[in-house]
């Protein structure tokens, strides 16, 4: 007996029995990167809007020089001196005279001191301010600036010789 083509699919179960592949394979072993993806950028953004509030709270307008940026280190002691020649520790404002007491105490001398002056300040009054913390026992005093401003190598009007502006008389 010969069977046609037809007969032949019949005989091997046809479309019935055709077994559908995804059905009984196990379970997907993968993994499914779209969510850790999604968590990541929403970290990302919450760190960008995040990290311009973590700086000192007195807003001063620091100099311009030529140096680069420190390397971070862990909650550095900050002492920040407005254009008016107010001094603050931290963002609370703080007398002269209580200066270098408050910064014993908070520190113990090991920590490394920032001071931000404004750069419309009286020297007198960073020098001041300096004086004081050397005096005190800190052996590690910076002087914190912007970065972009003129560098000690640039040429300055006197180099150039270009006339320099005269102070007004009043």
């Amino acid at each position: 007996m010969a069977l046609s083509a037809h007969d032949a699919f019949a005989a091997a179960g046809g479309g019935r029995r055709r077994r559908r592949g995804r059905t009984r394979r196990g379970t997907l072993s993968e993994i499914n990167v779209t969510p850790l993806v999604d968590v990541m950028l929403v970290l990302l953004i919450v760190f960008m809007i995040s990290a311009p509030l973590l700086t000192v709270g007195v807003s001063v307008e620091l100099p311009k020089t030529q140096a680069g940026a420190m390397q971070d280190q862990s909650e550095p002691l900050t002492v920040s001196i407005r254009a008016d020649g107010s001094i603050f520790l931290q963002d609370q404002a703080v007398a002269f005279a209580n200066l270098s007491p408050r910064l014993t105490a908070m520190s113990g001398g090991a920590k490394p001191i920032y001071v931000r002056a404004d750069g419309k300040a009286s020297y007198a009054t960073v020098a001041q301010v300096m004086a004081a913390l050397s005096t005190s026992g800190f052996k590690s005093i910076n002087l914190i600036t912007d970065t972009g401003g003129p560098s000690s190598g640039a040429k300055t009007a006197m180099q150039t010789g270009e006339a320099l502006p005269q102070p007004q008389e009043p």
